[in-house]
């Protein structure tokens, strides 16, 4: 039977195979043990390209899913980075192995359950560069405002202003955008302040929920 270890040097195989995706993000995904932010039994799972039920109705996303945000966003090290969906800390984990101790992840999850276990997860492997935070992600988080990127893990019924707003001249968003068709959107501000978006292609999240998302879950 194959050890964790295996299975996930396999599974980044694959997706540098079926995607192409970058070395940086295939180097970051090789270092995140995926396992140990996926709740037994569904640990056993975890190298598989589908997404894990991690409690309170979420999920933590598919592989590939976590590789395309990453590789759309043209993370650097050193970049101060926005997750807007914190679930499990998988994702946020993956950030900041690209973006480096130089770099900084903070992470709002609305559900205190899952946001103190990723905490957790996140201590126990040493991502001190990485910061979880309760609250509300469709307003963002100011006091660490502005973010050279911003990305959203859920789907928004249109991009909140707040993360407009705290998203840096020259920054990048990634956010999927639609309630049951829903469609994965990559934002640019560019030096003047000005915004533009362009549709990466379909996708499927859970709905993002709070003062400028859904106001109750699909």
């Amino acid at each position: 039977m194959l050890d964790f270890e295996e299975k996930r040097r396999r599974m980044i195989e694959r997706l540098r195979e079926e995607l192409g995706i970058s070395d940086k993000v295939a180097k970051a995904m090789l270092k995140v043990p995926r396992h140990l932010f996926v709740p037994p039994p569904y640990d056993r799972e975890a190298y598989l390209d589908t997404p894990l039920p991690i409690g309170k109705g979420q999920t933590i996303s598919a592989p590939h899913m976590v590789a395309i945000m990453c590789d759309l966003l043209d993370l650097k090290e050193g970049e101060k980075v926005l997750e807007v969906g914190g679930g499990s800390g998988y994702h946020a984990a993956v950030v900041a192995e690209i973006v480096g101790r130089r770099g900084k992840v903070i992470a709002i999850e609305r559900i205190p359950e899952l946001a103190e276990r990723a905490k957790r997860t996140l201590e126990y492997l040493g991502y001190d560069n990485v910061k979880i935070v309760v609250g509300d992600g469709t307003k963002g988080y100011e006091p660490e405002a502005p973010y050279d990127k911003i990305y959203v893990t859920a789907s928004a019924p249109d991009i909140p202003k707040p993360l407009i707003d705290q998203l840096k001249p020259g920054g990048r968003m990634v956010i999927p955008i639609g309630r049951y068709e829903q469609y994965l959107y990559i934002v640019d501000k560019d030096e003047r302040g000005r915004i533009s978006r362009r549709v990466w292609g379909p996708v499927r999240f859970v709905p993002l929920i709070g003062e400028y998302g859904f106001k109750e879950p699909i």
